[in-house]
């Protein structure tokens, strides 16, 4: 037997049964995946408070962060023979080029970083010379600090860049004798016994409010020139930022720990 839309459509009725059936098929509920739902009824009034923590104002540290510059000393680091030879001055450090790479006394893992960079106008930018430093997490994952307002050099060596992994999603920099900012959710890798990667370490980063990093995965240790790869490393390791020779300004530097 034929209806007539079957007949215009050139299908039988049968044909057209199972059709009717699938779209009407009831669509089941996704299962819980997160363990916080399954122990809590959904608005359960008896679930735990987060910790309340005060933000700081304009880009200044909340309550629950470690300050690691506040502009005055450093105390919190430490470079070559033991020492911090970068100039503090009015609420700045800036780097003494040649004095050494800086790193914290302290190590840490996952985080959320707050830092402000500045390239002072006296700097001459080109390609990677005049005005190049780094942050590097766990003493080893760099987030490129370089002048690129204006300046042209190779896209994973750019500011907001992952050096010589991920170009910034967009050139964010602000001109020579402005400060920037970077933002950054970092999560760091983990290691079996055996020293093989059972997780990838990641990037999210804002670069003067501007998402540039994306969730990046990283895929090694940072490397000038050559592909990256992991070595097993301790779970925590310090913050460092780099003396390249050239004298970058910093200020505003905190850090909360993250839990993974």
């Amino acid at each position: 037997m034929r209806c007539p839309l079957c007949t215009i459509l050139g299908v039988s009725a049968l044909a057209a049964i199972p059709v009717v059936l699938i779209a009407a098929a009831p669509v089941q509920n996704a299962p819980a995946t997160n363990e916080a739902a399954k122990e809590w009824k959904v608005h359960d009034r008896d679930r735990p408070q987060p910790a309340m923590v005060s933000a700081g104002n304009h880009g200044g540290a909340p309550s629950d962060a470690i300050v690691l510059f506040d502009g005055k000393d450093m105390s919190k680091w430490t470079g070559n023979d033991n020492q911090v030879k970068w100039a503090v001055k009015d609420g700045i450090v800036q780097i003494t080029p040649g004095s050494g790479d800086i790193k914290t006394k302290d190590g840490f893992g996952s985080c959320q970083l707050h830092i402000e960079w500045m390239v002072p106008e006296t700097c001459h930018c080109e390609d990677q010379h005049g005005c190049n430093s780094g942050v590097f997490f766990m003493d080893q994952y760099e987030l490129q600090v370089l002048g690129c307002n204006p300046n042209k050099t190779y896209v994973d060596g750019m500011a907001g860049a992952m050096y010589g992994q991920h170009p910034p999603l967009v050139n964010a920099c602000r001109p020579n004798g402005q400060w920037n900012t970077y933002d950054v959710i970092f999560h760091a890798p983990k290691f079996g016994k055996d020293g093989a990667v059972t997780k990838i370490g990641t990037m999210t980063v804002m670069f003067n409010g501007i998402l540039v990093q994306d969730n990046s995965d990283i895929w090694g240790s940072t490397a000038h020139g050559a592909k990256a790869h992991y070595t097993a490393h301790a779970d925590k390791m310090p913050i460092h930022l780099q003396d390249h020779g050239d004298a970058l300004c910093f200020r505003n530097i905190w850090i909360r720990p993250l839990a993974d």
